[in-house]
């Protein structure tokens, strides 16, 4: 959106360069004269806002305009003999600032046909000598210069503004990878020390766990018969020490570093079987899945295994956001964009989205938003993920749900590897 033009100061250096020629010739026979130049003067201040309401043919309008302008100054001012056919270099000054090279010398033509055509008047009372013809052919070279001249510097700075701007947008790319990189950094940081402690806190669980669940066992063969009540919490203890074990191994999964067996697989298989999986554990939900997978995808090197549970994770969290009452999942896999080879995927779902505070946090182990979670299936996911040499990225607005981007890098295919 163009922004609104104050009155600068070059506004007043045009006013006062077309006062000075109104004051060279005042007078009332000069009235024509002095009009002209108001008109001249009030466009050239005004020409920016005529751009505005003519944005596509305004450049041409206003060159035409000035050479009609000046035109009308010459005719009033001695014809061929004025002294004011240096007018003619505004609009030949205009067209340079505003076309390329070729358009520029066509609008120079244009504009010297018309101080041209002041010579056919002439013709009826004044024969045209060769230093007349001389004169006026080094008047509209001079035309032919200033605007080659002018063009020239214009496309030089247009060019420069250019990598200027080329160089700006590439700073705040790589800043913007820098500050992604970073914030992956700090994230595999907090997972690798969290996954220490989870590992270590997690097998000095389970001795306590072994010895709690065998005594609530020996409980319930010795106080079978004759104390149902004692060997109903028995029981209680057992089921509940079976949820822990369950938990710790789930602790014990994000902290042991992954035995990747890779090869090379294609990705859309693999997205389908997490699809199908989250419908499974789903069945009615309302959701709408949309597939857009690329032709030209290359095949990636990977554990099939884990990049499902990846994609099953990533499914299920899209379910979980939309609920019961459904939405839609829109899955997209292309190739890589960013310069590397690769594939990206996308999951994007139309639930609430994903609060500005917690974005950074939802990869984190252990935070969840979920009465019943853990908080580890998006921390395993981002582990998985790093442990290809990929990255996983969201990107959210409230209201309008979430949309979490992956990237796998091609790879190398094991057989090839030395």
């Amino acid at each position: 959106m163009n922004q609104r033009r104050s009155f600068a100061w070059m506004d007043l250096l045009w006013l006062a360069f077309l006062a000075g020629l109104a004051a060279l010739t005042p007078g009332l026979d000069n009235i024509h004269k002095q009009l002209i130049l108001l008109a001249i003067g009030v466009f050239q201040i005004f020409e920016y806002r005529f751009l505005e309401w003519v944005p596509e043919r305004g450049r041409s309008y206003s060159v035409i305009l000035k050479i009609l302008l000046g035109s009308l100054l010459v005719a009033h001012t001695g014809g061929i003999r004025s002294s004011y056919y240096l007018i003619y270099f505004v609009p030949v000054v205009t067209a340079a600032m505003y076309f390329d090279l070729w358009a520029t010398l066509a609008w120079t033509a244009l504009t010297s046909a018309a101080y041209w055509s002041f010579v056919i008047w002439e013709l009826n009372e004044y024969e045209l000598t060769g230093e007349d013809a001389a004169e006026l052919a080094l008047r509209n070279l001079f035309f032919f210069l200033a605007a080659i001249v002018v063009n020239r510097f214009v496309t030089e700075n247009r060019q420069q503004a250019r990598r200027y701007r080329e160089l700006a947008e590439t700073l705040a790319e790589t800043n913007r990878r820098l500050e992604q990189a970073q914030e992956e950094a700090r994230r595999s940081e907090r997972l690798a020390a969290l996954g220490q402690l989870t590992a270590g806190l997690a097998h000095e669980l389970r001795n306590p766990l072994a010895v709690i669940k065998g005594s609530a066992e020996t409980l319930t063969r010795k106080l079978a018969s004759s104390d149902p009540i004692t060997t109903e919490m028995a029981g209680y203890i057992s089921s509940e020490v079976n949820r822990m074990n369950a938990l710790v191994t789930r602790f014990l999964d994000f902290a042991r570093p992954h035995k990747l067996e890779q090869r090379q697989e294609q990705i859309p298989p693999l997205i389908d079987r997490g699809l199908k999986a989250a419908r499974d554990r789903w069945p009615d939900a309302k959701v709408e899945v949309e597939r857009h997978f690329a032709a030209d995808l290359p095949e990636v090197t990977l554990d099939s295994d884990l990049i499902e549970r990846v994609f099953t994770n990533l499914a299920l969290n899209a379910y979980e956001a939309m609920g019961p009452g459904g939405g839609k999942l829109r899955v997209a896999a292309v190739p890589s964009s960013d310069g590397k080879r690769g594939v990206e995927i996308t999951f994007e779902d139309t639930g609430p989205g994903i609060p500005v505070e917690l974005r950074e946090q939802i990869f984190n182990p252990f935070f969840t938003t979920k009465e019943t979670g853990v908080g580890l299936g998006l921390s395993i996911v981002s582990k998985i993920v790093d442990d290809h040499r990929g990255w996983i990225r969201v990107t959210s607005e409230p209201g309008k749900g979430a949309c979490f981007q992956v990237f796998l890098p091609e790879g190398e295919s094991p057989e090839a590897a030395p």
